[in-house]
């Protein structure tokens, strides 16, 4: 009896069309690879455990999406002490530790190739794996600059969340690459976010370093989301702070590159306030065109001492050496 011949093409026409489906849209989807990336300290794995903790009670999402049930979780964290900080941490954020597990690799160390991972999550029947950080768990073989090495090894992960209609998320330090596009400030090689289906970056707030950002910068499957805004405070612990309209790009300049920006905002306002007084929109409108952002522009008319004032329902900006208008504000930004 001869084999069976493999079938060398097909029509789409004879592929059967399915939704994607969701863990958190459009975020985080099942039977993909998410990256959820940024610099050490900037709360990541805080991040995530605090989602991992709403999952497993079945909670709403910290935009309100509603997930369908409680979810089985493996969290694999090689940072932490899981008696000490891990455990603790998923205790003050109010998960159900009983739907949580990890792969005991205390003899032999786990890796992303290794069959632990499938039993796993065949045993477990978990919706979602998270590997904080990527980096830990690679060989010393591995280069992550090596598109090929990496995109087979991301390739197999792919394929245990397709199988599993699983949500795999890889937690992982960004580079310290300034400039150029913000997704390649990412693990590694490019591929690395090319396998991925959604990247995810969390980011501190510049001017109040306690505000981290979760901001979507690649989403393949659906409209990018809003960033999620989350604080950290040693008097008030986590806090969830809801949606917010943040600049991606700013918000990833290294503090020489923004106090440059600031610099040349300061540069520009005085060239537009020496000859006349503003509106706030005129100003805001004209040095966006400059590639200069909002909150670049608000840290620079504080550091000037910028003063506003109303007048007829517009409100105008004037240098402080500018005879006082009607009601006035000075520095701050309520007209905005």
């Amino acid at each position: 009896m001869q084999p069976m011949e493999r079938k060398m093409f097909d029509y789409y026409s004879n592929v059967r069309q399915r939704k994607v489906d969701w863990l958190w849209f459009s975020y985080i989807p099942y039977g993909k690879l998410t990256v959820l990336q940024g610099d050490p300290g900037d709360g990541k794995s805080t991040f995530i455990l605090q989602i991992a903790s709403l999952l497993s009670n079945g909670l709403p999402m910290p935009d309100g999406y509603r997930v369908k049930e409680s979810q089985n979780i493996i969290y694999q964290c090689s940072e932490d002490d899981l008696a000490d900080t891990v455990k603790p941490r998923l205790i003050a954020a109010g998960a159900d530790c009983a739907r949580i597990a990890f792969i005991v690799d205390n003899d032999e160390r786990l890796t992303l190739e290794d069959e632990r991972i499938e039993k796993t999550l065949a045993a477990t029947k978990a919706r979602l794996l998270i590997i904080d950080p990527i980096q830990a768990y690679l060989t010393q073989d591995y280069d992550m600059q090596n598109a090929i090495r990496m995109r087979t090894v991301l390739g197999g992960l792919s394929d245990l969340a397709a199988k599993y209609q699983c949500a795999i998320v890889l937690v992982g330090h960004m580079n310290k690459a300034s400039g150029g596009k913000d997704l390649y400030r990412g693990l590694g090689s490019i591929d690395i976010a090319a396998i991925a289906r959604s990247v995810l970056m969390i980011a501190r707030d510049k001017e109040n370093p306690e505000i981290r950002y979760m901001i979507p910068v690649k989403s393949s499957l659906a409209p990018e989301g809003c960033a999620i805004a989350f604080s950290l405070s040693r008097e008030a612990g986590f806090q969830w702070d809801g949606l917010r309209s943040v600049d991606v790009h700013e918000l990833l300049y290294n503090e020489q590159e923004h106090d440059k920006k600031i610099a040349l905002a300061c540069k520009y306002l005085d060239e537009m306030l020496n000859a006349r007084e503003m509106t706030s929109k005129d100003i805001y409108d004209k040095l966006q065109r400059m590639g200069i952002g909002r909150r670049t522009v608000e840290s620079a008319k504080k550091k000037m001492h910028i003063t506003s004032y109303r007048k007829n329902g517009t409100w105008y900006w004037k240098l402080p050496t500018t005879p006082d208008k009607e009601t006035q504000t000075t520095g701050g930004n309520a007209d905005e």
